[in-house]
């Protein structure tokens, strides 16, 4: 695959970011791109490896050792019609996916210098969407019809497939817009919204319906869906944000970090959100809790609004910064990340666990944390935490809680439909997406808990295959 030997003498070169001082004061994407003729020349040092990590290690089975070699010799419209067999949205995964393809590439082994697949996978998407390599299809319908709730990744996978097989697909999604997480969750400078929007348009092109500001539970009955379609598939995500109950918690300035960036994402698309609703970090001193990548975007959101300072804790230690022993290749390595937000200006620290808010009149002045330590357990159990008694108190006016998620729960929905969910309050499918219910599935991190866009996608086309042959069985 590629040249077997450009390893030896070309270097990996990314394309970088654009300078600090220029994508600070705007949401345009922050990453740059190279030209064709670097892009192909990155591509080239895809070697003949014999086993292909980077396959092994993809949640959607991508060919990448293929593309990267049509890439390579100029073949940018066979490249995109082999990517887009096992990728439904390359345009996407090409820009936000953490690429742990490229972690277990046996260059990244070899000399730590993997093969670009991420940025050469994104490229190869926009050639094929600027030289019309992407078409609409117009597939047989076969009469038969599915719902599927959320217009996330998982639910767009999930419409996409089951659309191109021949079914009449209608998606519903509560927000004004669809896109799910990828509109509403992930920042415009890392995910610009004109290319969910293409996405959605072609989408649309190809027969699939979507009805917005649309709550099952709500504005649809559940068992109305069920009644009305021939299956059912939920794809609602997992969105309820896990809490901090501590003391002061109720302090005006305190906010979960997806509420922050959510808004932020419907003012840049002149969506209405009350004045009074609104969270500005313009010249506050802003803390985030949690070291994950969501707190990672409140961080760069927070520069673009010209906070006074911005500082990041996080409960567990600071991890290696290089090479992690306890993830050795060809897992993905839990080390050190620095994300494009964090070089914009950014206080990290590590170790800290959050005591109380404190604050004045109602208002959050300040958090105090406390240092941890952590014991690592024996036969592979959590480590074990243990406060250090050193406390100290940070300045802030704004905290964003940014520690993950702990249930997919929609109001009405899963009650509606007496699904069982499992003690991750996940809802309880099998292995191919089947709930409870006979005709009802579900699929990404509705299934999974929280996880990967890329995984959430793989979920969908597993539970696509899925429905169709539970509907050619009956």
């Amino acid at each position: 695959m590629g040249n077997p030997k450009a390893f030896l003498t070309i270097p990996r070169e990314e394309a970088g970011y654009r300078p600090v001082h220029d994508r600070i004061h705007d949401y345009g994407e922050v990453e740059q791109t190279l030209n064709n003729s670097d892009r192909r020349m990155q591509a080239s040092r895809c070697m003949d490896c014999g086993v292909p990590f980077c396959h092994w290690a993809c949640p959607i089975g991508n060919k990448q050792p293929e593309w990267q070699d049509m890439l390579y010799r100029g073949r940018w419209r066979d490249a995109y019609y082999v990517l887009e067999q096992t990728c439904d949205f390359p345009e996407f995964t090409g820009r936000i996916c953490p690429a742990l393809c490229e972690k277990s590439c046996v260059l990244s082994l070899a000399i730590h210098e993997p093969v670009t697949i991420r940025e050469n996978e994104v490229a190869i998407a926009e050639m094929a969407f600027r030289e019309g390599f992407v078409r609409s299809v117009n597939p047989v319908r076969n009469g038969k019809k599915v719902a599927v709730i959320g217009s996330g990744p998982a639910g767009l996978t999930v419409a996409n497939q089951l659309n191109r097989k021949g079914f009449e697909v209608t998606v519903f999604e509560k927000d004004e817009q669809p896109g799910g997480l990828l509109r509403y969750g992930i920042p415009n400078f890392k995910l610009g919204k004109t290319v969910v929007d293409r996405r959605i348009r072609l989408m649309e092109t190809e027969g699939i319906l979507f009805r917005t500001k649309t709550k099952i539970g709500r504005d649809i009955a559940a068992m109305t869906l069920v009644d009305t379609f021939d299956a059912v598939c939920i794809a609602i995500g997992c969105e309820v944000p896990r809490d901090l109950p501590v003391e002061g918690r109720s302090l005006k300035g305190i906010h979960f970090a997806m509420d922050f960036l959510s808004q932020q994402n419907r003012l840049l698309q002149q969506q209405n959100v009350p004045r009074k609703d609104i969270i500005a970090a313009k010249d506050r001193h802003v803390l985030v809790i949690g070291g994950g990548d969501t707190g990672s975007d409140c961080v760069g959101t927070s520069n673009r609004h010209a906070a006074a300072s911005i500082t990041q804790i996080e409960i567990l230690p600071e991890p290696p910064a290089d090479y992690n022993p306890e993830t050795p290749w060809p897992m993905y390595p839990q080390i050190l990340k620095t994300s494009s937000s964090h070089e914009e200006g950014c206080t990290r620290r590590w170790s800290l666990t959050t005591n109380r808010f404190v604050g004045e009149r109602g208002i959050l002045k300040g958090v105090e944390v406390e240092e941890v330590e952590w014991t690592p357990a024996k036969d592979g159990a959590r480590p074990a935490m243990k406060p250090t008694g050193k406390k100290e108190i940070l300045q802030a006016d704004l905290a964003f809680l940014s520690m993950g998620f702990v249930n997919p729960v929609q109001d009405g929905l899963l009650k509606e439909l007496a699904l069982q969910t499992t003690a991750r309050r996940t809802i309880a499918t099998d292995a191919d997406g089947l709930t409870s219910h006979p005709n009802v599935f579900a699929c990404g991190d509705a299934a999974s808990g929280a996880s990967l866009v890329v995984r959430a996608m793989a979920s969908g086309r597993t539970t696509a295959d899925a429905i169709e042959k539970h509907l050619s069985d009956k």
